[in-house]
């Protein structure tokens, strides 16, 4: 069995942080779901909606030369975005969180 390792990007990062020192009810929910989603994608890393290779926003191929995109919904039209990406060794994937936005910058 593969290990799921989860890895934030530095503006996802920024996101959780600031979520998680924010004392707005809103926020927390989202934290709290945002953190529920992310135990779900190690226990099955393909959990999120796939996004078509033609609809991944420039930005983040250049930026993590990545190559396939999911997303998965948030409470408040909120969105995460992810990518995988295989370990250093053969037998680990590394879920690669690249945002986490409003649906309004989505």
């Amino acid at each position: 069995m593969k290990t799921v390792k989860i890895v934030l990007s530095k503006e996802a990062e920024e996101v959780y942080k600031y979520l998680n020192k924010s004392p707005a009810t809103e926020d927390k929910r989202i934290l709290k779901m945002i953190n529920r989603k992310i135990e779900l994608i190690k226990e099955n890393f393909h959990y999120g909606e796939p996004i078509s290779k033609k609809k991944i926003p420039i930005k983040y191929i250049q930026n993590y030369n990545i190559t396939n995109l999911f997303w998965v919904e948030l409470p408040h039209f909120w969105r995460m975005i992810y990518s995988l990406r295989e370990g250093e060794n053969k037998i680990e994937i590394i879920s690669f969180i690249l945002d986490i936005i409003d649906h309004k910058k989505y």
